[in-house]
Parts: structure tokens; sequence; C-alpha cells
């Protein structure tokens, strides 16, 4: 399929890979590329780690890295994130297929993995020119991310390697535990509000339904879709996968999915109108009653799990910023991080009493 538009930038300043010696790893580890000039793209979108598109001719494939700098312990973990694809793709084809994990940081000065570059349409910011938006297409892609949510829930993981990297007994105690020690070890100054949360996540942690593959990181911008919006061909980033509550997964997204009523902190500024706040796309209580009814799980308690998702987002962008603050990197993009953290943590306070 022809692409309409440019998904890639240049490479960012201080972000650059080694060309030669990565051509030289292609041409030794990868059957399928054929010989020639390596050329090197970066999509732009994320904070968190470093994707790039790799071509030799008309081969394409995806190269996916840590952050430079130090990273939080147990954070971009680029051989787990391998594994977690080479054990889902095989049962839920959305995932893309992982070529090969490399170790050695001579490389690209770190450890790295490669995968499978697929085509279509990601929605980030906005819809491109060239596609006509009406309501009919916001339902339609609605419905979509829906379904995939469950069709990924649904996916027998027995049979897979994922049981060990996995500990789906007590997961929400662990996570919610080791997401609260995640803030205070990048806290870098008092928030109002968040003692009072950490409280109430502690005390309210709901019994978990029967435990399935999450992807933990699902939200519109890391899904990609056909030209014509008919089926969802790549689901990407997927660190954070593994086995445990289904509803935590529907509570990261829902708390991504915005409304056209969210407070502009929550949409990015004043002025923003995120993709999912036009009209036609679901709002979240519709997406939430879609999910229930096609899975058939008791989504009572998603207050809980929304309040936690919100929590999370909230410790990532204080984590970035703790980077920055440190002087670990100097994207001025992290600059304003802890404010959006301390907003973060006023959404999951109001997300305590519902949806």
């Amino acid at each position: 399929m022809k692409e309409t538009f440019r998904d890639t930038i240049d490479v960012r300043k201080g972000e650059e890979l080694d060309q030669e010696k990565l051509q030289k790893f292609i041409h030794e580890h990868i059957e399928d590329a054929p010989a020639g000039k390596l050329e090197i793209e970066q999509f732009g979108a994320g904070q968190s780690n470093l994707t790039y598109l790799i071509r030799v001719g008309e081969w394409e494939a995806v190269l996916r890295r840590p952050p430079h700098g130090p990273v939080a312990p147990k954070a971009h973990d680029m051989e787990r994130e391998y594994t977690i694809l080479s054990n889902v793709h095989p049962i839920f084809s959305t995932a893309p297929k992982p070529y090969i994990f490399s170790n050695d940081h001579s490389i690209v000065g770190s450890p790295f993995f490669i995968m499978e570059r697929r085509k279509g349409l990601v929605l980030d910011k906005e819809f491109p020119t060239h596609v006509p938006y009406h309501p009919g297409l916001g339902r339609k892609i609605s419905e979509i991310m829906v379904d995939q949510l469950v069709e990924l829930h649904q996916v027998d993981y027995t049979k897979t390697e994922l049981l060990n990297i996995s500990r789906p007994e007590g997961f929400m105690e662990r996570q919610t535990g080791g997401w609260i020690k995640r803030y205070e070890n990048a806290k870098t100054e008092e928030v109002p509000g968040v003692k009072e949360l950490t409280s109430w996540l502690q005390k309210n942690i709901p019994v978990s339904p029967k435990p399935t593959i999450i992807q933990y990181d699902y939200k519109l911008n890391n899904a990609m879709f056909s030209e014509d919006f008919r089926v969802m061909t790549g689901l990407f980033d997927w660190e954070m996968a593994t086995i445990g509550d289904p509803l935590a997964d529907v509570g990261v997204a829902l708390c991504y999915w915005l409304e056209s009523g969210d407070p502009d902190e929550l949409k990015g500024g004043a002025g923003n109108q995120p993709i999912t706040a036009k009209e036609g796309f679901y709002t979240r209580r519709e997406f939430l009653e879609r999910y229930a009814k096609k899975s058939g799980i008791d989504v009572s308690n998603i207050p809980y799990y929304l309040t936690f998702s919100y929590f999370k987002l909230a410790v990532i962008a204080q984590q970035i910023y703790y980077r920055y603050f440190k002087g670990q990197t100097h994207d001025e993009r992290f600059a304003r991080m802890n404010r959006a953290a301390a907003s973060y943590i006023e959404f999951a306070l109001l997300s305590t009493k519902g949806l």
C-alpha cells in the first residue's frame, strides 16, 4: 500500500545511530535484508523509547532502543519487549513480528531489537489532510479500538512463554505498591493530594477478574489502521505488556480516551481538541459499555482502575521530568512534565468518585 504522507522525521540531534555498525549487523543477522546502503529515519512521536525506521532499498524494518541517559530500574527492557512480541505475534497478529534482539551495546549504544515495519495510518493529534472526517468514521474507529482490546483479552496465553515473565496472582497489589514507590523515587517537589491519593489506592484494591494478556499502553496513537479504516493493521509499544488484570488495560485505555468536555490540562492545553473528542467518537462510557457487552467482564469497579491509570501517567510524567531535572536529558519537551504530573494527580483524585 502506498503511503500518502511521511510518518517519520529526520533523526533528532543527539539520538543518531552508528550507520556503519548497524548496517553490518543487519547484513550479518537478518536474512531477508538485502545488501546496500542503510538509510535511517526516526518516528517523532513518543517520549519514552526511541524508535527508528531503517531501510535498505525496498526493505524496511523498525528498530527500538531505550532513551539516552539513566533510566528507571526494570524500565525500557528491550529483551522483555522482544520476548513479549515473539509470543504474542503468533496468536494476535495485530502485534508486529520481531526479528532479532541484541544486547551488544557497541552497535547502537544500548540493547535494541528490530521488528517488522507495518504500513497504515497512525492517528496522533489530528487526521491526515487527505482523510475526510465524518462522525461515522469516528464511530467505526471507536468500535475497532474496543473490539481489538476484547480480542486481545480473549487470546489463550497459557501455552506461551509469557507465563515465565508474568505473575498474574496479586497483580493489582504489586502494581499499586510498585507505582507508588516509583513516584517516591522520582519526586522532585511536594504535590498536593499525593498522600490522599496513594492512601485511597492502597485501601481500595479490587478483586481482579480472570487474568489475560494486557498490552498496558492501549491508546489511539499506538494503533495503526488501514487507509480505509476497516481494520487495525498494527499495535505498538508492548514494553509494559504482561499477564494481568484486563480491567487495568481498560483503565489505561479510558484515561487516554479524551472527551470534548475534559479540562484543558488533560487535553494538552487550551484550544486543543483531541481526536477522540470529535463528534462521532465514543465517550468513555460508551467505550466501557461496548467492552463490557463484548467481553462479558464485570466493569463495576472501573473507577479504581481509571484512578490508578491517571496515577500511573503522573508517575511516568514525573520520571521523565526527573531525568530533565537531573540534567540526564536536555530535551525541552520535558521541561514542564512536573506540571503534567501534578495535573494527573488531580484527575486521579476526581476519578475516585466515578467515571
